[in-house]
């Protein structure tokens, strides 16, 4: 089968391996339709590495894919042959502490696909000892349990059907590809958004979002399908994402390059943010978010820095006492991250800018770590 491998920094190849079998009763061998660059795919990209998650070149990278099932072991019983599936790229254990815990995001034998293994592992820390290469290639096999399907047939009504019976169109509906691959990001968003609404005294807080690239904006259409804020401050230097925040429905879109961000969202809210997401892994953005909180308000660390290390302005987190949350990706959300986009509560579609050839994958990493043409998402169809 094809298969897009990293061979360097920077560089990729597309070459042919063997293609993946089924081992166990309950793997799924699945074709790729379609895979969504990760800004963490980028960081591999760049730098062959975040933090102790180092590549062994060649690799194969890509996380968040949709698929067709191509064949099943003898006990599958979740999902048959043709059906249609997003892929949760975790396989987790179901034995460990942190799984019987109800914390399945920090299973302490966690694979993840297009993951390197850290190069001390340590399963104290959690994210597992072990990682397997992606799916930006022909097939891949994973267990039934990471296979979510998203609908086979098309139920909304022909538009002359819905004017005659002057009605509405049927509320469920088959998803596409491209928005089973946003499944991914968007579980990340509403795990956050969740998170940080824990324990909320007031039913409505005010809201700043740092970085409008997909986990930014799936924060804020899970905030605005949640109705958990009455202000939503995005900051974001690129222009395409720019307006794509002012699409999903953010209050407020400022560019930190243009304008004292800081200054201007405290203008609106001079009382301070009850949450912010830092959503851009930058050492400036965590600066912009301390100072935006107000006391006792919420830090949510999603973005992954490029540095091993963060600085924090302990004297202003003390005296505020802000709360830091760190997310690691999703908990339980995918499967309704699936139901709210086939309902219609959410919107995800305008995110998608790009779409790519699996040959075509090494311009689309340039294109997405150069942040040029406005992308937000870019897809490789296989």
């Amino acid at each position: 089968m094809k298969a897009v491998v990293l061979t360097g920094i920077r560089q990729m190849e597309v070459v042919d391996v063997a293609e993946p079998r089924i081992a166990s009763d309950t793997d799924v061998l699945l074709k790729i339709e379609a895979v969504g660059i990760c800004g963490s795919d980028v960081h591999y990209y760049e730098a062959g590495r975040i933090g102790s998650e180092v590549i062994e070149y060649p690799f194969i990278l890509g996380h968040e894919c949709a698929a067709t099932v191509e064949a099943v072991g003898g006990k599958v019983t979740r999902v048959k042959v043709g059906e249609r599936v997003a892929v949760e790229p975790a396989i987790i254990c179901h034995r460990c502490d942190q799984c019987k815990a109800g914390r399945e995001n920090t299973c302490r034998n966690l694979k993840f696909l297009g993951c390197p293994a850290p190069a001390s592992p340590d399963a104290s820390r959690g994210g597992g000892p072990g990682q397997m290469p992606g799916c930006l290639c022909e097939y891949i096999v994973m267990p039934e349990s990471c296979c979510l399907p998203i609908g086979d047939k098309m139920v909304r009504q022909a538009h002359h059907q819905i004017r005659q019976a002057h009605c509405k169109p049927e509320q469920s509906r088959r998803i596409t590809f491209g928005q089973a691959v946003l499944c991914e990001p968007l579980a990340i968003g509403m795990y956050a958004v969740r998170k940080a609404t824990q324990n909320l005294k007031l039913k409505t807080q005010n809201y700043g979002i740092l970085g409008a690239g997909p986990i930014g904006l799936s924060c804020l259409l899970v905030s605005k399908a949640e109705n958990v804020s009455r202000f939503i401050g995005v900051t974001e230097k690129v222009e395409g994402r720019i307006e794509a925040a002012k699409e999903a429905g953010a209050t407020w879109v400022g560019n930190p390059e243009k304008e004292d961000i800081v200054a201007a969202i405290l203008k609106q809210k001079p009382a301070g943010l009850d949450v912010v997401f830092e959503c851009a892994g930058q050492q400036e953005t965590i600066d912009q978010a301390i100072e935006l909180l107000k006391p006792g308000g919420k830090l949510m660390l999603i973005g992954i820095p490029r540095s091993a290390r963060i600085s924090l302005v302990i004297e202003q987190i003390r005296r505020k006492e802000i709360s830091l949350i760190n997310v690691r990706r999703q908990n339980e959300c995918t499967q309704t991250c699936i139901d709210w986009i086939s309902s219609g509560k959410i919107k995800p579609d305008f995110m998608i800018t790009h779409r790519f050839k699996l040959e075509q994958t090494q311009e689309a990493f340039d294109m997405v770590s150069e942040y040029r043409d406005g992308v937000v998402k870019a897809l490789i169809e296989p």
